[in-house]
């Protein structure tokens, strides 16, 4: 492989902001760019003529767990390009659409080349391309976001009707249209929305990008914690905390909240002393077997993405409630990691279910790829 452009390269990174930026937000970047925020894996793909690498956000390779991809980048991709984008598997949805999965992506990561062949078939992923890190003999990163995109749009425009596997992401200059995406294109599965400064060129590993993503809160059940890493018998700390709302009178793992200062830490940890109990009086106890397997995603058990980890957790009597922020659900659970906002001694716990949780209206994936 010989590309102006050789792996490993991290890519471009993005900054969290608040809401979709308005005139004088875009006019101090000097224009923006609007994209669609994929939930999936962050992606590098190198292609030299029959020669294909995928590269994760933190360099991996990836092209093992995904020989589709690979293949369908042989096929549509230019022959000599470096492309920035995001692997992901959608499934058909009740209503007839198509919706992203991202535990069902995660599955693909295994170990085992017959399992890693039979989900090609049965779950195959696809990839969507937003930026261009080189075509040809000529390398892109020191040309602006304008220059990327268009070249990008000619040499995938054989990609535009979005019929697959591989895609180019739609983008717009209209915040008002980004805001539409922002509240519609979550109802597919995406993860919120992506601005990037027109004129900006690409610089790996920085955050030049910005994320708009959906902010709300849950009020949940402190059902068991986690000890930090650092953590030690003279100076415990505390990790993490296990949540859980309750359905039909069940109380469900939902997620976990963490990020604490290490003053915070060690206060929760002595805080939460007084509500240990033995697994044996716990809701969760009848999990207690599923120590090393996990075939529902039950807390305190391992995955192949957690291999290695001590993931045993204290459990707690689930007597305290927590008002936490979240982005969005993924099935049942929380996505990413919940944010602790403050304690609800005001809220009964078994009164903390799902039906408080914001329902998404259902959108087709295909209409955002086609589009």
């Amino acid at each position: 492989m010989d590309l102006p452009v050789m792996p490993p390269v991290l890519p471009m990174l993005a900054k969290a902001v608040k809401g979709i930026p308005d005139a004088a937000q875009i006019a101090k970047h000097g224009g923006l760019s609007f994209e669609p925020k994929w939930d999936g894996f962050r992606c590098l793909v190198f292609k030299d003529g029959d020669e294909v690498e995928l590269a994760s956000r933190n360099t991996k390779p990836l092209t093992r767990y995904f020989p589709e991809v690979a293949a369908a980048a042989r096929e549509q991709l230019p022959e000599r390009c470096v492309l920035d984008g995001e692997l992901f598997v959608a499934l058909p949805t009740d209503a007839g659409g198509g919706k992203l999965e991202f535990e069902t992506l995660q599955e693909r990561i295994h170990p085992a080349e017959s399992r890693i062949n039979m989900l090609a078939e049965k779950t195959p992923a696809g990839f969507v391309a937003f930026d261009l890190l080189a075509l040809g003999d000529t390398s892109y990163l020191d040309k602006p976001f304008t220059e990327r995109r268009a070249a990008l749009e000619e040499a995938l425009a054989h990609l535009k009707g979005g019929d697959g596997p591989c895609h180019l992401t739609r983008t717009t200059t209209d915040p008002t249209e980004a805001a539409q995406w922002f509240e519609q294109f979550e109802g597919a599965g995406l993860d919120g929305v992506i601005a990037k400064p027109l004129g900006a060129t690409y610089q790996p590993n920085a955050r030049t990008m910005l994320k708009i993503k959906h902010e709300r809160t849950a009020d949940v059940v402190v059902a068991g914690y986690r000890d930090h890493k650092t953590s030690t018998p003279d100076k415990p700390l505390l990790g993490s905390l296990l949540l859980g709302l309750y359905a039909d009178g069940e109380l469900q793992h939902i997620g976990v909240s963490a990020s604490f200062t290490a003053q915070r830490r060690a206060e929760l940890w002595q805080e939460l002393q007084e509500l240990v109990v033995p697994i044996e009086d716990h809701p969760w106890g009848r999990w207690q077997e599923f120590l090393t397997a996990n075939p529902d995603r039950v807390p305190g058990t391992q995955s192949r993405w957690s291999q290695g980890k001590d993931l045993s957790f204290t459990p707690l009597r689930p007597e305290r409630v927590v008002e936490v922020g979240y982005d969005h659900m993924e099935g049942r659970r929380f996505r990413h990691t919940a944010q602790f906002k403050r304690w609800r001694p005001d809220r009964d716990p078994e009164s903390c279910g799902y039906e408080q949780l914001e329902e998404v209206v259902s959108y087709d994936l295909n209409t955002v790829l086609g589009g």
